[in-house]
């Protein structure tokens, strides 16, 4: 196994690990803190999800030689973002996400469920998603009415990235983020006596409760969109890099270290898509038979990233929110755009997706319960009435 090893690969797995992390760890503690995390238990479920994934793609890549990517649900994050706080609390969205991953084991070994959510209409799946999105890509501009000497760096930055390199767009954004920290905000007294105290990995048991709107505002439109955005595309990458991995015990792991990090906060670990194909492609190695270990130095680098997720919160949080707010809609807007054409190309679904998008953006709820699972639940219904009514 060992031999191997190519420095190639090595390159290849540190930077996957920098890119999964740096790139939507923004949007990971806006998600746990819209649900009612404190700063942290949000530290605690980004270290839990960090080193979950981590460990599981060391596993699945070493178990199978294939590249298997792991990531945590940026979509997922992004959904909890706008869900808000529910009855319970945090302790009830933590319920929800240890539902959320007994659905994804099930998925995994019980193949009619998977079926299932396949069946799913893309352009429904594709227009929540977008709606679930939207609130958070409005941040970036919104940043700079805050302020524009602290918003328009972070901005520009990734524009000017953006247009030569696409895959550093999102670390160059955090890299402003992180001058504009040092040279633009005045931090209080004893700030950085406080962030060094915040180096030991943080840990927060949190006891989950179960409430039927938890499961429905969290746990259903969590596994939708992580089944639905990144483990079924997922496997894609794999197969078009000629890779032919069996799906059902890929998904049963994810859900089981899905398992292991909830109960510490974590909302879901999934397959990778972006990543997967960093790890997946010739950059990785020559020998598509050797790339398994940019994949397994990926997970290794998430473990040790995950440990550091105290300080990086820590960090984070002496910032004015909108401005992080600013980093984590930059990384969606990339997802917002390929999400919003999935759902609106094709015209005879069209009106449906129009109907699941606006009732998920808007973010009203009822009883309850988000718009996200309404959305969906109307799209369904109209795309349904449409269908019958041609048919007659």
């Amino acid at each position: 196994m060992f031999k191997d090893l190519s420095a190639q690969s090595l390159f290849m797995g540190v930077l996957t690990a920098f890119v999964g992390f740096a790139s939507s760890f923004a949007v990971v503690l806006q998600g746990l803190k819209g649900v009612g995390a404190t700063d942290y238990e949000a530290a605690s479920g980004l270290m839990a999800l960090s080193v979950s994934m981590g460990l599981c793609a060391i596993v699945l890549s070493a178990w199978t030689k294939l590249p298997v990517s792991i990531a945590w649900s940026t979509p997922g994050a992004a959904l909890l973002a706008t869900a808000g706080t529910v009855e319970g609390g945090f302790a009830a969205a933590v319920g929800a996400f240890l539902v959320c991953a007994v659905l994804i084991v099930i998925a995994g070994l019980f193949k009619p469920l998977g079926r299932a959510v396949a069946a799913i209409p893309a352009p429904l799946a594709n227009a929540m998603l977008s709606g679930v999105i939207l609130g958070l890509c409005f941040a970036p501009f919104k940043a700079i009415a805050f302020d524009p000497k602290l918003g328009l760096p972070i901005l520009v930055a990734w524009a000017a990235v953006l247009a030569f390199k696409r895959l550093y767009a999102v670390p160059a954004a955090l890299a402003a983020f992180v001058i504009v920290m040092v040279f633009g905000v005045k931090l209080p007294d004893g700030a950085m006596a406080s962030w060094a105290a915040s180096l030991a990995p943080p840990m927060e048991l949190v006891a989950p409760t179960f409430t039927l709107p938890a499961l429905v505002s969290i746990a259903l439109p969590l596994f939708i969109v992580t089944m639905a955005s990144q483990n079924i595309p997922g496997i894609a990458v794999l197969k078009v890099n000629h890779y032919d991995p069996n799906p059902g015990p890929l998904f049963a792991v994810t859900g089981v270290f899905s398992l292991l990090s909830a109960p510490f906060g974590g909302h879901a670990v999934n397959l990778a898509a972006i990543t997967a194909a960093m790890c997946a492609g010739e950059d990785a190695h020559p020998d598509r038979n050797k790339r398994y270990w940019a994949a397994i130095i990926a997970g290794v680098g998430y473990v040790i990233l995950g440990l550091a997720a105290g300080a990086v919160t820590a960090f984070v949080s002496l910032a004015p929110p909108i401005l992080i707010q600013a980093v984590a809609g930059l990384a969606l807007i990339g997802a917002f755009s390929g999400s919003a054409v999935a759902a609106f190309k094709e015209p005879e679904t069209r009106e449906a997706a129009a109907v699941t998008f606006l009732i998920t953006a808007s973010g009203v709820s009822f009883a309850g319960i988000s718009g996200a699972f309404w959305g969906l639940v109307a799209g369904g219904l109209m795309l349904g009435l449409l269908r019958l009514s041609r048919r007659g």
